[in-house]
């Protein structure tokens, strides 16, 4: 059972994704067989939970399995060309049938208002309609796609003002002509078009394939769009996830932020990739989202929420914000998505040509994934582009982490003549020298 510590702690470790996703745009798409699971009541509660934090969603849903269901009652045979359906005027049909149903029964989920439920008190409004233009997929390879088609626009214009005043949009995998035509879409290509039409902060697909694995059964949490491109290329996944995986480098490619590949098969899998740190999904962006770089006056205060509980237990040395503020310069960063969550400092004594790491800290939430290597490599770099030939650092706690990394034991002696006069001889801090 949850201590209330431990309630206010993961409260404050969420605060951060709050404020960075208020009045973002986020376009969350479904297949069917997420419904024929019985997940939709969940997932409408969690991205009720969404829009209550000020974050503008936009629902696509798929409906592949419940199209195969009408057709099998018709006694219609099921035809498909490059795993895209072939929609002839019977299975178009079977697609406006299950769009409908689909429909009636999302926004009865949306329609919920049980107590001590997410959704108590949410008033939340679901507005479809006739958002997506198509045209038709034409003849590929030789065979017609007869009414299966492709997202020719979708219309944000329209879209916006229902988001601002507080709606949700559904889309469903049917798309409009000029002429009046109706043909069948993917569930991923009119996410991808909405996505990029209303310029979404996310593009969020909850699927039913499992974690993305590499080759060796490694999970693959985080890409880039050219690493997703590789891995592509290299042809290891199964088909279902490629095809998700070459729509979210599509999506990142047309000017989305990040697009994410999420198994629902797991609890409140789309809360969890979007408020925690490693996420339960794969995440695809445009650029990679972590660097390491010298820090600035706007990261005193990342850099003081990440020290601050080790100054409470002695661990580091008291360090106010004036300081920190002064001597940011000093400072180097590891950030993702926006949150830092690793520091240190370096402080030169030219004369000697030795400087001294100090406040090395790395979020507990993310330790052991070599952050703190990858910090520690990053000031050596920087202390020898100054003309430094030796680091040390003083601790009291992580002796041990420094040792296996090269510093060996030395005495105060040791430390430039004015490091020595402020050595805290109380602390009585172990000294740590690496030769560079």
């Amino acid at each position: 059972m949850q201590t209330p510590i431990e309630f206010v702690q993961w409260l404050r470790s969420v605060a951060p994704y709050i404020h960075a996703f208020r009045n973002k745009t986020f376009v969350v798409a479904f297949p069917g067989e997420l419904v024929l699971s019985g997940a939709l009541p969940v997932l409408a509660q969690d991205l009720s939970l969404l829009h209550a934090l000020g974050i503008r969603v936009v629902i696509v849903h798929g409906s592949r399995p419940q199209v195969a269901e009408q057709l099998a009652l018709r006694h219609a045979e099921e035809r498909f060309h490059n795993g895209l359906r072939i929609t002839d005027s019977a299975a178009l049909e079977c697609a406006k049938e299950a769009a409908g149903e689909l429909r009636l029964d999302i926004e009865a989920a949306f329609s919920q208002g049980l107590p001590n439920t997410p959704m108590a008190h949410a008033a939340i409004r679901i507005i479809s309609g006739n958002f997506v233009t198509a045209k038709p997929l034409g003849v590929i390879d030789g065979v017609d796609l007869e009414l299966t088609g492709v997202a020719r626009k979708v219309a944000y214009e329209t879209i916006h003002p229902i988001l601002d005043a507080g709606g949700l949009i559904l889309l469903s995998p049917l798309g409009f002509s000029p002429t009046g035509e109706i043909f069948n879409l993917t569930m991923e290509d009119v996410a991808v078009s909405a996505a990029i039409a209303l310029r979404a902060d996310k593009l969020i697909f909850i699927t039913e394939t499992p974690m993305m694995t590499d080759a060796a059964g490694e999970e693959i949490r985080e890409l880039s769009a050219h690493q997703a491109e590789a891995v592509l290329s290299a042809r290891f996944l199964p088909g279902d996830a490629t095809f998700y995986l070459q729509h979210a480098i599509k999506a990142c490619n047309g000017g989305v932020a990040r697009a994410h590949i999420v198994p629902f098969a797991l609890d409140g899998s789309a809360l969890l990739e979007l408020f925690t740190h490693d996420g339960v999904g794969t995440m695809i962006s445009y650029q990679n989202l972590e660097t390491l770089r010298e820090a600035t006056i706007e990261d005193v205060g990342g850099i003081l929420k990440l020290i601050e509980p080790l100054e409470a237990d002695g661990t580091l040395v008291k360090r106010g914000r004036e300081l920190i503020e002064r001597e940011v310069e000093n400072f180097s960063v590891i950030e993702h998505d926006g949150v830092i969550f690793g520091c240190a400092a370096l402080y030169p004594f030219p004369a000697e040509k030795m400087a001294e790491m100090a406040c090395l800290t790395v979020n507990p939430e993310v330790q052991a994934q070599g952050d703190g290597e990858r910090i520690l490599k990053h000031m050596e770099n920087r202390a020898r582009a100054q003309g430094f030939k030796k680091l040390f650092v003083l601790t009291t706690r992580t002796a041990h982490w420094f040792l296996k990394r090269g510093f060996v034991p030395a005495s105060v002696d040791a430390l430039p003549k004015d490091r020595q006069h402020m050595y805290n001889w109380q602390r009585k801090s172990l000294v740590l020298v690496k030769t560079l």
